[in-house]
């Protein structure tokens, strides 16, 4: 298995163990972790800003993060992307907060934004940036 297909299994099973209603956001051309989170039962969505983005069995909506649509965040229990360009973090973090979700992201390379948010590993280091208000999930 490729580092990248490692990471994202790794990714997948941890969030597919700890939560129940996760979005993906920015999916691309890159279903790992959501096709893993989907099979755990966890998945409600993906979203990316480019329209034709398709993933066979998952559910991909287009959605601007800078300007979301809160329906189709409201209620999720996690919201988490993998390898989301730096300038996307203040608005996932923003979003993360309006809906009372947890954030988890998995960033490129050594890039952080600001303090780095809470360090969760789960065999691969990801950045909390939000805890949701409840504090049910569970590392």
């Amino acid at each position: 298995m490729s580092g990248h297909k490692r990471i994202e299994q790794s990714i997948g099973e941890f969030i597919a163990a700890r939560y129940r209603d996760a979005v993906e956001i920015g999916i691309g051309n890159n279903p790992g972790a959501a096709r893993v989170v989907a099979a755990g039962g966890a998945l409600r969505r993906c979203t990316d800003i480019r329209h034709g983005i398709s993933h066979e069995g998952l559910s991909v909506t287009v959605d601007d993060i800078f300007e979301p649509d809160l329906a189709l965040y409201a209620g999720a229990d996690l919201l988490y992307a993998i390898r989301p360009g730096i300038e996307m973090i203040p608005s996932m973090i923003a979003l993360a907060r309006r809906v009372d979700a947890d954030l988890l992201v998995y960033h490129l390379g050594f890039e952080i934004y600001e303090n780095g948010g809470e360090i969760v590993d789960p065999g691969t280091v990801l950045r909390r940036y939000h805890r949701r208000s409840d504090q049910k999930s569970v590392d």
